[in-house]
């Protein structure tokens, strides 16, 4: 899909439109288009332009997309409601309920507090609207991946960390949503934008060795581009063949899977082969094969088994001139057309105007927000991300039906895809004839039957070996009705014991008007809910007994959960602000020890209190199992006016030695005004080293600073933060 420059007219947009739907109306196009100038008139970009070009560049790749003048009206009102005093009362007198309705569906929820736990939840509920509205309508998703394409084409005139996180977000969400919907040529063009602002300096080293690589294999390559096309044309088929060069981002993936250099990478380069039916597909590739021989186990016949966006090819690798192997793909006009374009391409707006029924790659949407529901903010976010994942394997039922998963999936993943029950019992099952645990890894073509047990049920550890995002919802759905069951008892014995310490009896205050008002202070329906509160540890049965008989409140130590914005710091720690009504102490977690202004996350923990950890750290992962014990928190704001100390952060580092490194590495950390507190560093023979330093920093933007600065370095080949992610990690 070609870039569009700020010279974009709507006169270029009704041509293009024009040339695919001649009988498309023009005359609402021109509405919007002057309505959405007028609307946005004297607004800028960062980039200094008129506003008005984001919108007619959005609609531009809509029209590439051969979407429907509807589409592209959307288009170029999408930001109407939400940047300018437009109402929806004026929008739906203007242009009527479809174009409002999806106008609607595209405008972001704008009012939430500035805590990470409702920024999440504000996000994670922007996508579940956005993902809902385009279960009936695919437009909506579709103007949002456009608009998300320009906002990234323009990127670039945003500071460094706001770049790094829409990057983020579209390579974890936008760009995976296109492949599931298989429009390719969006998707490709996301993920290498994001490359470049991710992984700059990768990004930049990557492309000059593949533009050398290209400008090296361009003789041979040419030579075989005019053996194929003669091969095609001496049996008859008409056919085109196109040169590809691999995408940076997919050549980056593989380098980092296989671990080789890019001179290991043979298909770089590729060829595909555009012909006129299914039949003169398997001819060209017998015809291929019998020029070259083809690479054992890199013949894949995608027409026969579809992707779930409903890509279709044939692919294989064959071994050419000079040993040089090379990849073509060879795909109808038509095949080729939904490749590129995906749901959009054959979408009869005309006849259905809304999305078709059944269609594959909608029928994932519905379901994830079918297993979905209930969940917190942060598991549907992970949910989407797990289901989104591009790999996928291919699996058979006895009966010969293909199952499509996400690659990883287990023979649980197997059991919960054929019904949950089957799923809660599964002991294991027979791949291929052979009996396999839970916990076997599928791969293509296996043939698998499930066994179960009545006596088997779901445990934590089941969390580990699911890889599906609807094998993880029921497991988690079982658990917490289980342990909220288990909960229940436990508080009601806790607060039992409790009121008997205090002389009184749980008997004579339960439906008593207090309760009443406790249970309303705190959000909860009935008693059953206050017991379970108690049983997980978000209440403690001291504070309920204090509240029901009138007593004082017991002082606690450390940092109180007294309320948000009422949280008392302990001396000389960083100041919190936690979401709740107990006496339970808080700390930061030893494991990744936060600094403020990261993302955060509060857990109960048996007997300590409530531990204090970053989003990030790799712990979390196992912590979000018990999504009973997570607890609400975040920075207060005396936080950010240094009020908290110094937080002390250990920085693991590989270089290649070379005379004044540790120099420069000190001058990088001094001159962001920060202070070493220790180093240790040792360098082995070959000049390779490494280094322990630990840090002084006062919040997440100090130490994102430090950590570019000695990134930055000569010689310095890894920078990472002890305990948490690998920086620039995925």
């Amino acid at each position: 899909m070609m870039d569009v420059s700020s010279k974009v007219r709507i006169e270029d947009i009704l041509d293009r439109v024009e040339q695919y739907l001649p009988d498309a109306d023009g005359e609402l196009l021109r509405h919007a288009y002057v309505f959405a100038a007028n609307r946005h008139r004297g607004q800028v970009r960062r980039s200094g332009e008129a506003y008005l070009i984001h919108p007619l560049s959005v609609a531009w790749v809509l029209a590439e997309m051969e979407l429907d003048e509807v589409a592209i009206a959307v288009g170029l009102l999408h930001d109407i409601l939400e940047d300018t005093p437009t109402t929806q009362e004026e929008m739906e007198l203007e242009f009527g309920p479809v174009v409002t309705r999806l106008v609607v569906a595209l405008t972001k929820i704008s009012s939430f507090e500035s805590n990470f736990s409702s920024r999440e939840a504000t996000e994670a509920e922007n996508f579940r609207r956005l993902l809902l509205a385009s279960t009936d309508d695919v437009r909506v998703i579709l103007v949002k991946l456009a608009d998300r394409l320009h906002n990234m084409r323009t990127l670039k005139y945003l500071k460094r960390d706001r770049q790094v996180a829409i990057a983020r977000e579209t390579l974890d969400i936008y760009a995976p949503i296109a492949n599931r919907l298989g429009i390719g040529s969006i998707k490709w063009e996301l993920e290498d934008l994001c490359f470049q602002y991710l992984y700059p300096r990768e990004a930049e080293r990557l492309s000059r060795a593949m533009q050398e690589r290209t400008k090296s294999a361009g003789r041979w390559f040419g030579e075989l581009q005019t053996v194929i096309e003669e091969i095609l044309k001496a049996n008859r088929i008409d056919g085109e063949v196109y040169g590809r060069v691999k995408h940076l981002y997919s050549v980056w993936q593989k380098q980092r899977r296989q671990e080789v250099g890019i001179e290991s990478i043979f298909d770089f380069l590729a060829f595909r082969v555009i012909v006129g039916s299914v039949s003169e597909c398997y001819a060209a590739l017998g015809l291929i094969h019998q020029k070259w021989p083809p690479v054992p186990g890199r013949i894949k016949d995608y027409i026969a088994i579809p992707k779930p966006n409903a890509y279709q090819s044939l692919h294989t690798t064959v071994i050419g001139p000079e040993g040089h192997p090379f990849e073509i793909q060879i795909r109808t006009r038509q095949m080729h057309e939904i490749a590129e374009h995906g749901i959009a391409a054959h979408w009869n707006y005309k006849e259905h105007g809304s999305t078709p029924v059944g269609d594959s790659r909608i029928a994932w949407l519905r379901s994830l927000l079918d297993t979905t529901k209930g969940s917190s903010p942060r598991e549907f976010l992970d949910s989407l991300k797990v289901d989104l994942y591009p790999d996928e394997v291919y699996c058979f039922t006895p009966k010969g039906d293909v199952l499509s998963f996400p690659r990883g999936a287990t023979i649980l993943d197997f059991a919960y895809r054929v019904h949950t029950q089957i799923g809660h019992h599964c002991v294991g099952g027979t791949v291929n004839g052979k009996w396999v645990p839970l916990r076997t890894k599928l791969t293509n073509g296996d043939i698998v039957e499930i066994s179960t047990s009545p006596q088997q049920t779901p445990n934590h550890d089941w969390l580990t070996i699911a890889a599906a995002a609807r094998s993880r919802s029921k497991i988690r759905a079982w658990l917490r009705k289980e342990e909220k069951i288990r909960a229940i008892e436990v508080g009601k014995k806790l607060l039992e014991r409790e009121f008997q310490r205090a002389g009184s009896s749980w008997k004579r205050w339960s439906g008593s008007d207090g309760i009443a008002e406790l249970l309303k202070n705190h959000g909860l329906m009935k008693e059953d809910d206050l017991f379970a509160a108690v049983g997980f540890g978000k209440l403690a049965p001291q504070v309920v007994s204090a509240f029901v008989l009138g007593q004082d409140k017991p002082e606690g130590r450390g940092l109180s959960l007294v309320g948000a914005g009422k949280a008392v710091p302990a001396e000389a720690a960083p100041v919190l602000e936690v979401t709740g009504d107990s006496d339970f102490l808080v700390y930061l977690a030893k494991c990744c020890n936060p600094v403020p202004g990261e993302e955060i996350i509060g857990f109960v923990t048996r007997g300590k209190g409530v531990a204090v950890h970053a989003k990030s750290c790799p712990n979390v992962r196992n912590l979000l199992y018990h999504p009973e014990r997570e607890i609400e928190v975040r920075w207060a704001q005396g936080t950010f006016e240094g009020k908290a100390p110094r937080a002390r952060v250990a920085l693991d580092m590989k270089y290649q030695d070379r005379p004044g490194l540790l120099m420069a590495a000190s001058h990088a950390v001094s001159s962001e005004g920060s202070n070493i507190v220790s180093c240790n560093l040792q360098t082995e023979e070959g000049g390779l080293g490494a280094v322990t330093m630990t840090v002084e920093v006062r919040d997440k933007d100090h130490l994102s600073r430090i950590l570019d600065k000695l990134q930055n370095v000569e010689g310095m080949l890894q920078v990472e933060r002890r305990g948490l992610a690998r920086r620039g990690e995925p």
